[in-house]
C-alpha cells in the first residue's frame, strides 16, 4: 500500500482529513463548553425567578431548583446591588472563576483544552450576562464533572463522526485517483513494456488519449520517443547491412590493391620523366586505399581506430592533398591554396587528419565544380594557446537549408545529388578522436567555411 500512488494518495488523504477534523474540533468543543455553561446561567435564572415571585420559599423547594438548574448558588446583581438568591453548602473551596461576558475565542478554547486536560471534579464560579437584560450579571456556583464528561461524549461523537467522513472522503478520492490518474498511467507502463519487448513493431507505439493535460503532454512525450527510436533502430539495422556489405568489398579491395602494390616497383623504374614524378603519388594513394580499406573492415568490427598521435606539419599534408586532387581532370579551374605557415607542427594523427581535411576539400571542389564557375579553396591554420584551427574555406554556392540542419547524420547530410553524407559524418567522428570538433564556421552565397579545432593537450575541447 505505501508502495503505490493511490495506496500513499489514500493515506494522505485521511491523515490530511482528520487534520482539519481536529482543526474544526478544538473550536467546536470550546464553543460546546461555552454552551454548557450559558445554559447553566440560564437555568439559574429561571429558578431564581421562583425567588422573584415570592420573597420567603422552603428549603425543599430551593434545593430543587438549585439540583435542577444544576448549580450550588445563585448570585443575581440587580441595580448595582449583588444579591444571594438561591444557596446550598458547597463541599469544597472554589477553584476557578470564569467570566463569559468579555471572554475572547483563544481565551474559550484555552480554557475548554483545560478543563479535557483536567480529570478531577472542581467547584468553579461562573459569571454571566443574564438573559432579557434581567439585571447586570448572574453568577453561579457548579462542579466540572459533569461538564467535563459531557464535552467528553461530545468530543466522541465528533471524532467518530470524522474518522467516517475521512474515510469515506479518502476511499471517493482514492476511486478518483485510480480512475483518473493510476488507470492512464498504468496504461502508458503497459505501452512502454510492450514497446520494450518488441521496439520494431510500430503497433507498440502509443497513441495519445488522455484527458488530463499532463498525462496527455508524457504520453506525446512518450510517442515521440518511440517514434524516433523506432527509426533509428531501422536506420541503425540498415547501417548494420551494409557494414556487412561494405566489409566484404573492403576485403576483396584491400586484395585487389595489395597486388597493385607489388607492381608500383617496376612504374618507377619507368625512363618516362612524368610517370618517375608521379609513381611516389601513385604509391602513396595506393598505401592510403590500404590504409582505409583495413580501417573500414575494423571499423565494421567494433568503431574507428584510436589515433596515434605524433609531431607532424600540417603544410605537407594540405601539399599533398592539393596535388592529389589537382592531378582530377575537370573543365573547371579549381585553385587549392595552402595557407598554412611553414614550419607549423601539430600533434594529431596524420592519416586521420589527412582523411579529414581531404574529405572537406574534395566535397567543396565538387561543389564548386557543380557550378561551372572556377573557384578557390584555401586551407589555413589559427593557433592558441590551448588548440590549433584548421580552417577550410571556399567560394562556392554554399550548403542548402538541409545539408545544413542533418550536416554530420550519415545519409541525411549529404550536400550534391547522389551523395551519401558519410564523408562529414566520419570525418566529424575522427575530429572527436582527437578530442576535439568539426563543426561549420559560416555558409552562404559567398562561400563555406569549415573549422577543425585540435586541442594542444590531452583534454577534450
Amino acid at each position: 500500500m505505501l508502495n503505490t500512488l493511490s495506496g500513499r494518495f489514500l493515506i494522505l488523504t485521511t491523515v490530511f482529513v482528520m487534520l482539519a477534523e481536529v482543526l474544526i474540533f478544538v473550536p467546536s468543543i470550546a464553543r460546546f463548553r461555552q454552551d454548557y455553561l450559558e445554559d447553566r446561567l440560564e437555568r439559574a435564572q429561571i429558578a431564581s425567578l421562583a425567588l422573584l415571585a415570592d420573597d420567603m420559599i422552603e428549603s425543599d423547594l430551593e434545593r430543587e431548583l438549585l439540583e435542577n438548574a444544576g448549580v450550588y448558588n445563585v448570585v443575581l446583581r440587580r441595580d448595582e446591588m449583588r444579591q444571594l438568591v438561591l444557596s446550598s453548602p458547597i463541599p469544597r473551596p472554589i477553584g476557578g472563576t470564569f467570566d463569559l461576558r468579555d471572554a475572547g475565542a483563544f481565551t474559550l478554547i484555552g480554557d475548554a483544552m483545560m478543563r479535557l486536560a483536567t480529570p478531577q471534579n472542581d467547584i468553579i464560579r461562573v459569571i454571566g450576562a443574564p438573559v432579557r437584560d434581567a439585571g447586570l450579571l448572574i453568577e453561579i456556583t457548579m462542579e466540572t464533572g459533569p461538564l467535563r464528561m459531557t464535552m467528553i461524549d461530545y468530543g466522541l461523537r465528533i471524532l467518530v463522526l470524522s474518522a467516517v467522513i475521512s474515510v469515506l472522503t479518502a476511499v471517493l478520492l482514492f476511486i478518483a485517483v485510480r480512475m483518473v490518474l493510476v488507470k492512464p498511467i498504468k496504461g502508458v507502463i503497459g505501452y512502454m513494456q510492450r514497446y520494450a519487448a518488441a521496439p520494431e513493431d510500430a503497433r507498440g507505439i502509443i497513441t495519445p488519449k488522455a484527458g488530463v493535460i499532463e498525462l496527455r503532454e508524457a504520453e506525446e512525450a512518450l510517442q515521440k520517443l518511440q517514434t524516433e527510436l523506432t527509426h533509428a533502430l531501422k536506420q541503425r539495422e540498415r547501417l548494420a547491412q551494409l557494414g556487412g556489405a561494405v566489409a566484404k568489398i573492403s576485403h576483396d579491395l584491400r586484395n585487389i590493391l595489395t597486388s597493385a602494390q607489388l607492381f608500383t616497383d617496376r612504374i618507377e623504374m619507368s625512363e618516362d620523366p612524368l610517370v618517375r614524378r608521379l609513381a611516389p603519388k601513385l604509391v602513396n594513394s595506393i598505401t592510403r586505399a590500404v590504409s582505409l580499406c583495413e580501417g573500414t573492415l575494423a571499423f565494421g568490427r567494433a568503431e574507428e581506430p584510436a589515433p596515434t598521435f605524433s609531431r607532424v606539419c600540417l603544410s605537407e599534408i594540405v601539399d599533398d592533398i592539393a596535388e592529389s586532387e589537382n592531378l582530377v581532370a575537370s573543365d573547371v579551374m579549381v585553385e587549392i591554396v595552402n595557407a598554412v605557415p611553414l614550419p607549423t607542427m601539430i600533434r594529431c594523427d596524420k592519416e586521420q587528419i589527412f582523411r579529414v581535411i581531404m574529405n572537406l576539400v574534395r566535397n567543396a571542389r565538387q561543389a564548386i565544380i557543380a557550378t561551372g564557375r572556377d573557384g578557390r579553396i584555401t586551407v589555413s591554420l589559427r593557433e592558441q594557446d590551448d588548440a590549433w584551427w584548421i580552417l577550410v574555406t571556399d567560394n562556392g554556392p554554399g550548403l542548402p537549408k538541409k545539408a545544413q540542419d542533418n550536416l554530420f547524420t550519415p545519409f541525411q547530410g549529404g550536400a550534391r545529388k547522389g551523395g551519401s553524407g558519410l564523408g562529414l559524418a566520419i570525418a566529424a567522428e575522427l575530429v572527436k578522436g582527437h578530442g576535439g570538433q568539426l563543426s561549420l564556421g559560416a555558409t552562404g552565397p559567398d562561400g563555406t567555411v569549415f573549422e577543425i579545432c585540435l586541442p594542444k593537450g590531452d583534454g577534450a575541447v
